[in-house]
C-alpha cells in the first residue's frame, strides 16, 4: 500500500495506537517489534478490541482480510505516515531539544501558548523515534500551533527526527554531559543537539536562543545564525527569591516595567526554562499579563522540580532523570534552601560510559562542601567509588528497595530532603515513604 492510500485511511481513522491493550474504537494499530515483544502477534486481538485496522508485516496479514494492512516495516511506515501528515499541515511547529529541561520547557511553552492558542504538544516525554510520529499524528485541523519535544542518546537521532518534524522554529535548552556512553564525548552531545540548528538553517527557519549560553551561541554562529539578526524578543530575567519556590522578575528588550511571577518551581536553574517560555509566548502574541497568569498557575509534577510537604518531611523531588550538569545544578540550588536539617538521597547517573567514575567523584566533591546531616547514595556507580572525604560519611544502598527497608526500620522526620537520580534508579518511588 502506498503512503497516500494509507493516509486516506488515517484521515477516516485518525487515532493511532501501538499498544494492543489500548485500542480505542475505530483506531489504527501499528504492530511494532522490540527485543522482547512482537506486536504482529497481537494484531488480531487489537482488532477484536476495537481497532479498525492493523498495520503489520506482510507475512502476518491474512489474505482477504482488508483490516490487516501488510507492509515491509510497520515502524518505518508509522514514521512515513507522520512525515506525510506533517507535509499537509499549515501551522507553525516549534521543535525543542536539549540535555536538561526540555520537557519542563515544553510544558511551560505549551501552558503559555494555551492562553490564546489551540496547542498540540508532546505528552510526557514521548520524544523518540516512536513518540514523535505518534505526536505528529495527533495534530488535527483544530490546532493552530504545535510544540514537539525531541530527545536523543546517539548521534544522528535529532537529524532523523528533524526530517519528520520539519519545524518552523527550534529551541535547544542547553548542552551538557549526558548520555556520554552513546554520544562518545561532550563534543558528540553538541554535534547531535546541533543537528536541530543544521536543519533549521538549511530551511531558513527561526531559532529561539538563550543568549546567556556560550555553547549555544557558538553553535548557532557556526551555522550562520546571528543573535541580533534573530526576529524574536530578548527577555531579561532575574531571581527575586528562591526559598524554596522561584520568584522572578522579567522584562523584554530593556523596557519597563519589570513583571513579577511567583512560580511553583524549585531551583534557580529553572530561570532559563522560564525565559524561554516567556520569549516564545511574546513572539506568538501572548500578552505579558497572560504569560504571568499561565506560569503562576503551572504546577510541576512527575518528579520534576517538585516540592512536596508530606507532614513528616519537606521533599524536593527531581528524580525523573540525572546527569552531571543537572545533578550539580540541583545540589547548588539545595545549598540556598533555608533549612536546619538537610539530607540528600542521590541515585546513580546512568549512561556515562568511561566518564562515569570521574563524574560521580565530582558529585562527591560538591557534597563535601555542603552542610548536610545525612547523605544516602543509591546504586552501584556510587558504591563502587574509591572515594574518601572525611567531611561526608554517606550510606550506600544497592537499590531503591534497600532504601525503603531502611526507612521502614528507621523512619525519617523533620528533614528537608533532596531526591535526585537517573530514572532507572526509581527514586521517584520514595516520596510516599517519606
Amino acid at each position: 500500500m502506498e503512503i497516500e492510500q494509507l493516509y486516506e485511511i488515517y484521515l477516516q481513522h485518525p487515532i493511532i495506537t501501538t499498544d494492543s491493550r489500548d485500542c480505542p474504537a475505530g483506531s489504527i494499530f501499528f504492530a511494532l517489534k522490540g527485543a522482547s515483544f512482537n506486536g504482529n502477534l497481537y494484531a488480531a486481538s487489537a482488532l477484536e478490541k476495537g481497532c479498525a485496522f492493523a498495520v503489520v508485516e506482510k507475512e502476518f496479514a491474512p489474505e482477504g482480510d482488508k483490516r490487516f494492512i501488510g507492509v515491509e516495516n510497520p515502524e518505518q511506515t508509522l514514521q512515513s505516515l507522520a512525515a506525510y501528515h506533517r507535509q499537509q499541515l499549515n501551522i507553525p511547529i516549534l521543535q525543542i531539544t536539549g540535555t536538561n529541561g526540555k520537557t519542563t520547557t515544553k510544558e511551560l511553552i505549551a501552558c503559555v501558548l494555551q492562553e490564546a492558542r489551540d496547542v498540540l504538544y508532546t505528552e510526557g516525554n514521548l520524544n523518540n523515534h516512536l513518540g514523535v510520529p505518534r505526536t505528529l499524528l495527533r495534530i488535527t485541523k483544530e490546532h493552530d500551533i504545535a510544540v514537539i519535544e525531541t530527545g536523543a542518546n546517539h548521534p544522528g537521532e535529532i537529524a532523523f527526527l528533524c526530517n519528520m518534524v520539519k519545524a518552523n522554529y527550534g529551541l535547544i535548552t542547553n548542552v551538557g554531559r549526558a548520555h556520554l556512553e552513546g554520544f562518545g564525548s561532550f563534543q558528540g552531545v553538541k554535534k547531535t543537539k546541533g543537528e536541530l540548528y543544521d536543519d533549521l538553517q538549511q530551511r531558513q527557519a527561526t531559532i529561539f536562543i538563550n543568549a546567556l549560553d556560550e555553547d549555544l551561541l557558538k553553535m548557532a554562529e557556526e551555522r550562520g545564525f546571528h543573535l541580533y539578526d534573530n526576529a524574536v524578543p530578548y527577555v531579561e530575567g532575574r531571581i527575586e527569591e528562591c526559598n524554596p519556590f522561584v520568584k522572578m522578575q522579567w522584562r523584554s528588550e530593556d523596557e519597563e516595567p519589570w513583571h513579577t511571577i511567583q512560580t511553583h518551581f524549585i531551583g534557580a536553574y529553572n530561570i532559563s526554562n522560564l525565559r524561554a517560555a516567556i520569549t516564545v509566548g511574546l513572539h506568538f502574541g501572548i500578552s505579558p499579563e497572560q504569560i504571568c497568569h499561565a506560569i503562576e498557575n503551572y504546577v510541576p509534577s512527575n518528579s520534576r522540580s517538585e516540592f512536596r510537604n508530606t507532614g513528616k518531611n519537606s521533599l524536593i523531588i527531581d528524580a525523573y532523570n540525572a546527569n552531571p550538569s543537572s545533578m550539580v545544578a540541583a545540589l547548588t540550588n539545595f545549598q540556598f534552601i533555608d533549612s536546619k536539617h538537610k539530607m540528600v538521597i542521590l541515585g546513580d547517573m546512568r549512561e556515562l560510559g568511561a566518564d562515569s567514575e570521574m563524574e560521580h567523584c565530582k558529585v562527591m566533591d560538591v557534597l563535601g562542601t555542603m552542610p548536610l546531616e545525612e547523605v544516602w547514595l543509591v546504586g552501584e556507580n556510587f558504591a563502587s567509588l574509591k572515594y574518601h572525604n572525611s567531611r561526608i560519611r554517606p550510606k550506600y544502598f544497592k537499590d531503591v528497595e534497600a532504601v525503603k527497608e531502611e526507612i521502614a526500620s528507621q523512619p525519617i522526620t523533620g528533614r528537608t530532603i533532596l531526591i535526585k537520580g537517573s530514572n532507572g534508579t526509581k527514586l521517584f518511588q520514595l516520596p510516599e515513604y517519606l
